[in-house]
């Protein structure tokens, strides 16, 4: 049995059991990909401040394996956290959770991401779409 955060060998900084994940959930029969359900449930992990900025998230195959997911399926949702700047990934170091001045960046680039789609689902063109973000941001 895994010992709780901070209380083993490894620093409290470091989650590289996946089982210390448990709150993720992948829900099979959701029309949401898994790689968007587990993209989210980190990004409010690393919001809600369950997940702090430095904690070493598991490796991309050791989360796969725990979460029953291919590859592919948790290193889009690790590389679509690294391009909101929510995580970092380095090779030898892993993927960590950004600095917490990103958070604020993240939660903006969700939203934008949130609005996109609802653009492209009211057939709004990306022109018409981005003098709506101008018209907002004025």
């Amino acid at each position: 049995m895994t010992p709780a955060p901070g209380t083993g060998p490894e620093s409290p900084s470091t989650v590289t059991d996946p089982g210390v994940l448990p709150w993720v959930r992948i829900d099979a029969a959701s029309s949401v990909p898994p790689y968007e359900q587990l993209r989210l449930q980190i990004l409010d992990a690393v919001n809600e401040g369950r997940l702090a900025v430095g904690t070493r998230l598991p490796p991309v195959r050791a989360l796969a394996g725990h979460l029953g997911l291919a590859v592919n399926t948790v290193a889009r949702a690790y590389r679509e956290l690294e391009q909101a700047q929510v995580v970092t990934t380095r090779s030898r170091a892993g993927t960590v959770v950004a600095a917490a001045g990103d958070a604020g960046r993240s939660r903006v680039a969700e939203a934008a991401r949130v609005f996109a789609d609802a653009a492209r689902a009211n057939g709004i063109p990306a022109d018409d779409a981005v003098a709506l973000v101008r018209a907002a941001l004025q």
